[in-house]
């Protein structure tokens, strides 16, 4: 009888630890089947989806400052300096300004005035109607520095209107010595009137 009391002690035991363990399996199962539930999307890290892909950079431009005067390197256009001569009886057009190397210093303060110089008027011409282009000079419109020519023979000398027909022209050029880092000229040539603010290339 005791050992069958014993018996039935263990039986009791062994059924209680069997009821434990399926209670704990029933509860992992349950997990896995949620989390692994149809529709449910798992995430497995690839070679291909690790790498992110670059990213570009547009670099946004800051704000731009527009000189209204450049400092150098402009050039005049056809026909945007011209001004009356010999009262109106001719009229002077500057064809480029230019400063250029002096051959004899190496320095680069001489600036070459080309023009055109056209005949405008008819009978009432004159043979003193002369333009002496050796005498042109220039001014620094910023400080009133004055400039000459380099002399007679940088320059055609002078043009005698009297020897051109109506509506005719010559071309003409003189050397100025203008001091490097002006940029900008007043330019006046004999019996002309100014040519103001004109930009050296």
């Amino acid at each position: 009888m005791l050992l069958s009391t014993l018996a039935l002690i263990c039986s009791g035991y062994v059924a209680y630890q069997v009821i434990n363990l399926q209670k704990t399996l029933d509860t992992l199962n349950t997990k896995r089947d949620a989390a692994i539930a149809p529709g449910a999307t798992v995430n497995i890290p690839t070679a291909s989806n690790t790498q992110q892909a670059p990213v570009q950079q547009t670099q946004v431009p800051g704000d731009v400052t527009t000189q209204s005067t450049p400092a150098s390197g402009v050039a005049i256009s056809p026909r945007q300096f011209v001004q009356k001569a010999l009262g109106k009886k001719a009229e002077v057009e500057l064809l480029s300004v230019k400063r250029i190397k002096d051959s004899d210093s190496g320095s680069r303060d001489i600036v070459n005035v080309q023009m055109r110089i056209r005949r405008l008027a008819g009978d009432d011409v004159v043979g003193r109607d002369i333009i002496n282009v050796s005498g042109t000079t220039a001014r620094n419109p910023e400080t009133s520095e004055t400039y000459k020519s380099v002399g007679f023979q940088r320059s055609t000398g002078s043009v005698s209107l009297f020897l051109l027909r109506k509506g005719a022209s010559a071309d003409a050029y003189v050397w100025l010595r203008v001091p490097q880092g002006v940029n900008y000229i007043d330019i006046f040539v004999p019996e002309t009137a100014v040519f103001k603010n004109v930009p050296i290339s």
